[in-house]
């Protein structure tokens, strides 16, 4: 298996049918063969039938029995997949199927790529509301204060990474939510791995499942948590 799709998805019955259709039909396109997991968070909605009516076309459901976080359907994902290389995807394509092509070249010389709306190459087609991009940019810069320096975007949701990487690094995430991509990154610095930044496109969903004020909250506290335990062994080594 060449490629390994991951979707996770939380209540997206309404948005999820027409993105299989995208993805499955780019698939289709690809010379080589691949897969597309859906991991369903616990959804309240129909969201396990959509991806289900999918599964004669090859895709793969994995339930979680309880909404867990956005960091624990895509451990859960990662896990079963079986692809060379592991596509981290959003439900809402946020950012266009297509795009793993920006990234698979860089592949070739690192173990994690991640797509970025900073980066030069990265092309916004609907920006997200203003107070959004601030607390962006705080968070940038909370990243640079505990030691994640260099890194433009950490945040946006289409990630590749290579097959036994991908699996070897869930296989240690802690956090479980909207953090999970801070934690990666620097569990694949600690280890010494290659990580390289390509520019995507990008257009806002007025729809998203990040609650501004809450979410943020979270994730300063999981930053800090995960700073606090990085520092601790350190101390004890």
């Amino acid at each position: 298996m060449k490629l390994s799709v991951v979707i996770p998805a939380f209540n997206e019955g309404k948005r999820l049918g027409p993105t299989l259709e995208t993805v499955l039909a780019y698939l289709a396109g690809r010379p080589d063969p691949a897969e597309v997991i859906v991991v369903d968070d616990g959804s309240g909605d129909d969201t396990v039938a959509v991806a289900t009516a999918f599964a004669p076309r090859g895709v793969r459901v994995v339930r979680l029995p309880e909404n867990r976080g956005k960091g624990a359907a895509l451990a859960a994902g990662v896990a079963a997949s079986r692809g060379e290389s592991v596509l981290l995807c959003d439900a809402d394509l946020s950012t266009p199927i297509e795009d793993v092509e920006r990234l698979e070249p860089l592949l070739e010389t690192s173990e994690v790529v991640i797509g970025s709306r900073a980066a030069a190459a990265a092309e916004i087609l609907v920006r997200q509301p203003r107070f959004r991009e601030w607390m962006g940019r705080g968070f940038n810069a909370i990243l640079r204060a505990v030691g994640l320096a260099g890194f433009r975007d950490t945040q946006c949701g289409f990630k590749l990474l290579r097959g036994d990487r991908a699996r070897e690094l869930f296989a240690e995430l802690t956090i479980e939510r909207f953090a999970f991509d801070v934690e990666l990154l620097w569990l694949a610095r600690s280890r010494g791995l290659r990580v390289s930044e390509a520019g995507v496109r990008w257009a806002d969903s007025p729809a998203s499942r990040v609650h501004p004020l809450r979410d943020s909250l979270d994730m300063l506290l999981d930053v800090l948590a995960l700073r606090w335990r990085a520092w601790r062994k350190g101390g004890q080594r």
